[in-house]
């Protein structure tokens, strides 16, 4: 298994892809230490990714508090006796709009999110992950690498586009104790997020949902969407020994949307 007797912490634990990386960790040997707002949502993705409970621990924490982030690295600690990874999944993009009539405030909020709460939940996680090396996987978007398709994903897109060029920088930093850094970066992702934009669509046009779907797969250079599944996948191998040469690289995972 990729990740015998390993502890991963996953930040962001929701019903979609941080639940997904979840239990491919504990699917795969490894310990899953949830983190998110809501402890009523961890406590139902504990209960379904590990029924018995001795695979999993949970604790609501807010990544933009730095004592919250010092608390999750703390009860993995605590559970297991070590970290060996984390995986950040969590993130804002609830914020619509390009520069006219930007909010900078809210655009601040974003970046507090998902620029500044990653840096944060990773330096609460070094002492442990120095103790014997470890790896560190971030959730990108294929937009910071690329001009987004919409201008309302701005603040989204930039926000993850600073994230990618700090991690180049992480890499660089936390090599020399073998702490590997990487990024993951999704297109449009089958998942519960995206079937929510489907649908709504599909309703607002009045058309087919197959019809709005088959708009997004025709982009492709496969003939589906890539997963939340398959973007876990991922996740878990850069997370695992397999990928111990691996660190500063940006994998995209679309279905080959874009190719670099």
């Amino acid at each position: 298994m990729l990740l015998q007797g390993k502890t991963v912490i996953v930040s962001g634990v929701g019903a979609g892809l941080g639940h997904q990386i979840a239990a491919t960790v504990v699917r795969d040997g490894g310990n899953a230490v949830l983190g998110a707002r809501t402890e009523e949502n961890l406590a139902k993705s504990a209960g379904e990714i590990d029924p018995a409970g001795t695979r999993t621990a949970y604790r609501a924490t807010d990544i933009t508090d730095e004592t919250q982030c010092q608390a999750l690295a703390a009860l993995a600690q605590e559970r297991f006796g070590r970290i060996d990874a984390v995986a950040h999944v969590a993130a804002r993009d609830s914020y619509f709009g390009g520069l006219a009539d930007a909010d900078f405030e809210t655009w601040q909020g974003v970046i507090d999110v998902n620029l500044l709460g990653t840096l944060r939940m990773t330096r609460a996680c070094l002492p442990a992950l120095k103790e014997r090396g470890g790896s560190v996987v971030i959730i990108g978007t294929q937009s910071a690498v690329a001009a987004p398709s919409q201008v309302w994903q701005a603040a989204y897109a930039a926000s993850k586009g600073a994230l990618t060029s700090a991690m180049y920088s992480m890499a660089r930093e936390l090599g020399p104790d073998r702490i590997r850094v990487n990024t993951v970066l999704p297109g449009w992702m089958w998942g519960p997020p995206v079937q929510a934009y489907v649908q709504l669509t599909a309703h607002t046009e009045g058309v087919p949902e197959n019809e709005v779907l088959g708009r997004l797969t025709e982009r492709m250079a496969l003939p589906e969407l890539a997963t939340d599944t398959d973007v876990a996948e991922a996740v878990t191998f850069l997370a695992s020994d397999r990928a111990r040469a691996i660190t500063g690289q940006s994998l995209l995972v679309n279905a080959g949307e874009l190719m670099r």
